[in-house]
């Protein structure tokens, strides 16, 4: 089993006390979101490796030696002010943060998402290719890969359309964010590619590879038995994501996890580090059945 940390919620930036007293413990409940009843709970034992999902990985970077299972990290670092991401930490913290972890986990376990690119008046075409220069200049000699995407017409998306002003992006926008990002990415050295993405810039020079494909896996886990993680067009392998939809206060206006900010505010205030979910607690009707795959 891989354990995703998470995708529904960036635990790292918030909630690495109630992570490292779970890991500390041995176990973690985790309520089904579509039928909340049920919970899995999941033993640390079974657990082959972990996929961090963060904006701000800084309040693990300490304890990243207590924990005995292998560690892949997916960074998200992207160039929007507060405007589009209200409360993501300071971008260059961050990036001295991800060398760090570079130091202590080796290159292959981290990679970096410029994730996802999105169009308007303010961030124009031009303002990416500096931006991503500029990225790609301070990770250089520490990162190899990154990950690009495009943002997705999620609910969160849509309710936020009045802050976001997007413009679409069209044939040409993608020919020259390929051209260039490439070009960039070439002169520091760093691989790019997409994962499950309809424009999938190979033609310029990107790489499709999935975010955790089995090679990665393998490579983390000397394991090869691994199902395939079917989600729209992705083919990664199978992940366990021990997070809760709405908790994240990072508030991002493109996020597809959080779509209500006063649930989200709500839901952290039920938040205790000393409970075996990371919402709430467990209720005396719940069903709980131990996942071992």
């Amino acid at each position: 089993m891989i354990l995703n940390v998470s995708g529904r919620c960036d635990i790292v930036a918030f909630y690495t006390e109630w992570f490292m007293n779970r890991y500390k413990e041995g176990y973690v409940d985790v309520r089904n979101p579509f039928y909340p009843k049920k919970v899995s709970r999941i033993y640390f034992k079974d657990v082959s490796a972990i996929l961090f999902c963060t904006k701000n990985p800084l309040p693990i970077i300490d304890k990243l030696k207590e924990i005995d299972i292998p560690i892949l990290f997916h960074i998200t670092i992207t160039p929007y002010g507060r405007d589009i991401e209200p409360n993501v930490w300071n971008k260059k913290e961050v990036i001295e943060g991800v060398k760090k972890i570079v130091n202590i986990l080796g290159k292959n376990n981290v990679y970096v998402r410029y994730d996802p690119i999105l169009l308007n008046k303010k961030y124009t075409l031009d303002y990416h290719v500096r931006a991503f220069d500029r990225l790609c200049s301070l990770l250089s000699g520490y990162v190899e890969h990154i990950i690009i995407s495009f943002v997705d017409n999620y609910k969160n998306v849509r309710n936020n359309i009045k802050y976001l002003k997007l413009k679409e992006l069209e044939e040409n926008d993608y020919k020259i964010i390929g051209i260039n990002f490439v070009k960039i990415a070439k002169k520091y050295g760093i691989e790019l590619q997409t994962c499950c993405e309809e424009h999938n810039l190979v033609e310029y020079g990107f790489k499709k590879e999935d975010c955790l494909s089995r090679q990665i896996a393998y490579k983390l886990t000397g394991k090869t038995k691994f199902k395939e993680w079917k989600q729209r067009q992705c083919h990664c392998v199978e992940m366990v994501d021990i997070g809760t939809y709405n908790c994240c206060k990072h508030f991002c206006k493109y996020c597809y996890a959080n779509y209500d900010e006063k649930k989200v505010i709500s839901n952290m205030r039920q938040h205790n580090n000393k409970s075996s979910m990371l919402i709430g607690s467990l209720d005396k009707d719940d069903m709980v059945k131990v996942r071992i795959d």
